[in-house]
C-alpha cells in the first residue's frame, strides 16, 4: 500500500461527506491508497455515512471508531491503522485538491531523509472574512501559503488540515502528545508544532503548494467571539508547553493588566480593541494552564497513544 489518506472526525456529519469525496476522487491508482476515517466518539451520523461508502468502495474505505476523545488519540489511531508506506492527514471540513496524494508523493520520492510535507491551505469563508482580523493571526485558521515553490520549511510547520508524513518515522519517534490538541469543543492546540520540532530535529520538512486542500471555515468561526477563545485556548497551549511556567505566568500576567488598563481608552477603535482583549483573553489562557498543569500527573506517551 502506497499511500493512507486518513480524516479524523467528532460530530461534523454534515461536512465528512464532501472531505471523503474529494480523497476517493484522486488521479492517483485507487488500488495503492486506503482512506481512514477516525470516528472520535461523534454522536451523530458520522458511522452511517462512512458504512455507504463500503457498499461500493470495500476495501478502500475503512471506518474505525477511536473511543478515547481528543484529536491526538483520533491521529495516533489512524497512524496505528494505517497500512501506507506514507500517511496523509486532511480535515474532516477540508476539500483535497484531485492531485493531492500525487503531488504529497513526489516530494518524498525526492530523498528519503523527507519524513513530513506541509500543503497549501486555501480557506473557504462560509461567512464574510473578518475585516478586523491582524493578519499575523490568519494562521490560526488554519490558513497556510508558505511559498509559491516547492521549499524546505526551516521555519514553521505544516498545518493539520493538509499535512502528510513518512509513516516509518513513527518506529523511531512517539506521535501526537495526547495533552495536546482538541479535546471534543475546546480549542486545545499545539500538538502539530510539537511533533513537528521532533521531526525536525531528525528528517527534513517540506512545503508544496501543489498538494492543495481548500478548508471550510464556518460563520460562527467569523466573530469575535470565536477568535478571542481561541486566543484563550492559545494561551492554555502555550503554557502547558512552556518549561519555565512560572515565569511565562508573570510575564503573561503583567501583560494581562496593561492591556486590561488600555482598553479603557479604545472603546471606540475596533482594532485597537481587538488588539487588547487579545491580549487579555492570552494571558488569561497562560494563567489558566499553568495553574492546570500544577495538578496533572505527566502522562507516559508510550501507554497513552
Amino acid at each position: 500500500m502506497k499511500a493512507t489518506v486518513a480524516i479524523c472526525t467528532h460530530n461534523r456529519g454534515f461536512d465528512l461527506k464532501e472531505a471523503i469525496d474529494s480523497c476517493i476522487r484522486q488521479d492517483f491508482d485507487p488500488g495503492v491508497f486506503e482512506v481512514i476515517v477516525i470516528d472520535n466518539r461523534s454522536t451523530d451520523n458520522t458511522k452511517e455515512i462512512v458504512l455507504g461508502y463500503q457498499d461500493y468502495l470495500e476495501p478502500r474505505i475503512h471506518y474505525v471508531l477511536e473511543k478515547n476523545l481528543g484529536l491526538s488519540y483520533a491521529r495516533n489511531r489512524a497512524i496505528r491503522e494505517a497500512r501506507g508506506e506514507y500517511i496523509l492527514f486532511i480535515d474532516d471540513d477540508a476539500v483535497a485538491s484531485e492531485s493531492l496524494i500525487q503531488k504529497m508523493l513526489e516530494v518524498f520520492e525526492m530523498d528519503e531523509s523527507i519524513g513530513c510535507v506541509g500543503g497549501r491551505i486555501d480557506p473557504i469563508w462560509q461567512g464574510k472574512a473578518p475585516q478586523w482580523l491582524p493578519a499575523k493571526y490568519r494562521t490560526l485558521y488554519s490558513i497556510l501559503d508558505y511559498s509559491d515553490v516547492l521549499k524546505e520549511m526551516d521555519s514553521g510547520i505544516p498545518f493539520g488540515a493538509n499535512v502528510a508524513f513518512r509513516t516509518s518515522i513513527f518506529q523511531v519517534l512517539d506521535p501526537f502528545r495526547v495533552d495536546l490538541g482538541r479535546i471534543g469543543s475546546n480549542l486545545l492546540s499545539g500538538e502539530e508544532s510539537e511533533l513537528i520540532a521532533r521531526i525536525r530535529q531528525k528528517y527534513k520538512i517540506f512545503y508544496s503548494p501543489f498538494a492543495s486542500v481548500e478548508h471550510k471555515i464556518a460563520e460562527s468561526r467569523s466573530t469575535a467571539k470565536w477568535f478571542l477563545r481561541r486566543m484563550y485556548w492559545q494561551g492554555v497551549t502555550d503554557a502547558l508547553r512552556s518549561e519555565k511556567k512560572s515565569e511565562f505566568c508573570w510575564k503573561s500576567a503583567v501583560k494581562l493588566v496593561a492591556a486590561s488598563f488600555a482598553l479603557l481608552f479604545t472603546f471606540y477603535n475596533v482594532k485597537f480593541r481587538i488588539r487588547f482583549l487579545t491580549n487579555v483573553m492570552y494571558g488569561s489562557g497562560v494563567i489558566a494552564g499553568v495553574l492546570g498543569s500544577r495538578a496533572r500527573q505527566p502522562i507516559n506517551q508510550s501507554k497513552a497513544v
